[in-house]
C-alpha cells in the first residue's frame, strides 16, 4: 500500500477529488490518502496558502496528487504551485498529450511529452520596482540601455538546472521509447541565457546517440506546432517557454481538461490537475474529473502500478468512445460529474 498526500484544491477541486477517489478505489489501486489542505481554502480555514502539516505529509509520503488551487490575485501571495515546486525542488515538470477517442480537436495521432524546467529562469520572481534603487543600478550598469522607470525581471538560466532538466528528457525518452527530442529556447536573441540552455542540452544529448535529437527556436516551433503537431515527440525547454507551450500542446489534444501532469524530482513527485479551479462550475457537479485522474494515473505508472494504470486508462478510453457519459465541456449533452465517474467505474468491469 502506498501512502499518498491528496490536496484536494479548490473551486472544483474537491469534487473532481471526490471522483478519483472513487474510480481508484472501485480498481483497487493499492493507494491510501493523507488529506491536507493548501490554497485559497486552506487560507480561510488555517491562515495559510500552503501550511506547515501539509508540507510536512509531502515531505513524509514523498508522493502527491494536487487538485486545482486558487492563489489571490493581487494580494501579494505567491503560487502555491510554484512554491511547491521550489520548496521540494520538483525541477522536471512532464505532461504527456496525447488524442483520445471522442475528443474533438482539429488534429489525430498527436502524441507529445513536454518537460518543463520548473525551478528557475524569470519565475524565480526576481523583480526590482520602477525607480528603486537596485533598477538605478542596473540603469547605471547598462549606461542608461535600461531606463530607471523600468520594471524589471530577471531571467537566470543555469547549466546545473539546464543539463539536469535535459538529462530528464532523454532519460524518459529512453524509458519510454519515445522516438525523438527536441530543445527550443530563444537563443539567437538571447545567446548568454537562452545560449547556454541549448549548450547544456545539446552536451547532454552526447550521452544518447541512439535518440535523435534536434533546437528549434521557439517561435518557429509554435508555429510547426499548429502545423504539423505528428512531427514532434519530447520537448524540452526553460521554464516560462514551458509554461506558454504546455497550454498550446494541450489545445491539440482537447484541452487542459483532459491534460495530465507531473512536477517530479530526486526522489518526490506530485501529481495535479493541470487545469485552473473554475469557481463559477464548483458545486455544481459538471466538472470533468479527467485531468486530475489522468494524472493520477500517472501517479501510479510512478508508483510501479503498472496494470491498474493500464486498467483505468482503457476504462477512461472505453468511456470516451462511447460518447453518452461525459461531461457538458466534452459534449453539450453531456452529463454529471458523477454520472461520468460510475461509467468510469463500470468500465473498469
Amino acid at each position: 500500500m502506498h501512502l499518498v498526500t491528496l490536496i484536494p484544491g479548490d473551486g472544483i477541486g474537491p469534487e473532481i477529488t471526490e471522483s478519483v477517489k472513487e474510480i481508484l478505489s472501485s480498481a483497487k489501486a493499492p493507494v491510501e490518502f493523507e488529506e491536507v489542505q493548501a490554497g485559497e481554502g486552506a487560507l480561510e480555514s488555517e491562515g495559510e496558502l500552503l501550511p506547515l502539516k501539509t508540507l510536512q505529509s509531502l515531505e513524509k509520503t514523498k508522493v502527491g496528487l494536487k487538485g486545482p488551487i486558487t492563489t489571490p490575485i493581487g494580494k501579494g501571495f505567491r503560487s502555491v504551485n510554484v512554491s511547491l515546486r521550489q520548496i521540494f525542488n520538483l525541477y522536471a515538470c512532464v505532461r504527456p498529450y496525447r488524442s483520445m477517442p471522442g475528443i474533438a480537436s482539429r488534429y489525430e495521432n498527436v502524441d507529445i511529452v513536454v518537460v518543463r524546467e520548473n525551478t528557475e529562469d524569470l519565475y524565480k520572481g526576481v523583480e526590482f520596482a520602477p525607480n528603486s534603487k537596485e533598477t538605478r543600478t542596473i540603469s547605471e550598469l547598462t549606461g542608461g540601455a535600461v531606463s530607471e522607470d523600468a520594471a524589471i525581471s530577471i531571467k537566470a538560466i543555469t547549466a546545473h538546472a539546464s543539463e539536469r532538466i535535459g538529462r530528464f528528457a532523454f532519460e524518459y525518452a529512453k524509458k519510454h521509447g519515445r522516438k525523438k527530442v527536441t530543445a527550443t529556447a530563444k537563443a539567437n536573441i538571447m545567446k548568454f541565457t537562452d545560449g547556454l540552455f541549448y549548450d547544456s542540452v545539446r552536451k547532454v544529448a552526447e550521452e544518447y546517440p541512439e535518440i535523435p535529437y534536434n533546437e528549434v527556436l521557439v517561435d518557429a516551433l509554435c508555429m510547426k506546432l499548429v502545423q504539423a503537431p505528428e512531427n514532434f515527440d519530447v520537448l524540452v525547454m526553460s521554464n516560462l517557454y514551458g509554461d506558454l507551450l504546455s497550454d498550446l500542446v494541450a489545445g491539440l489534444v482537447g484541452g487542459l481538461g483532459v491534460a495530465p501532469g507531473a512536477n517530479i524530482g530526486d526522489g518526490m513527485a506530485i501529481f495535479e490537475a493541470t487545469h485552473g479551479s473554475a469557481p463559477d462550475i464548483a458545486g455544481k457537479n459538471l466538472a470533468n474529473p479527467l485531468g486530475l485522474l489522468l494524472s493520477a494515473v500517472m501517479m501510479l505508472e510512478y508508483l510501479g502500478e503498472m496494470d491498474v494504470a493500464r486498467r483505468i486508462t482503457k476504462a477512461v478510453e472505453t468511456v470516451l468512445a462511447d460518447g453518452r457519459y461525459v461531461t457538458k465541456d466534452l459534449c453539450p449533452e453531456g452529463v454529471t460529474t458523477s454520472e461520468m465517474t460510475k461509467a468510469i467505474i463500470k468500465a473498469l468491469d
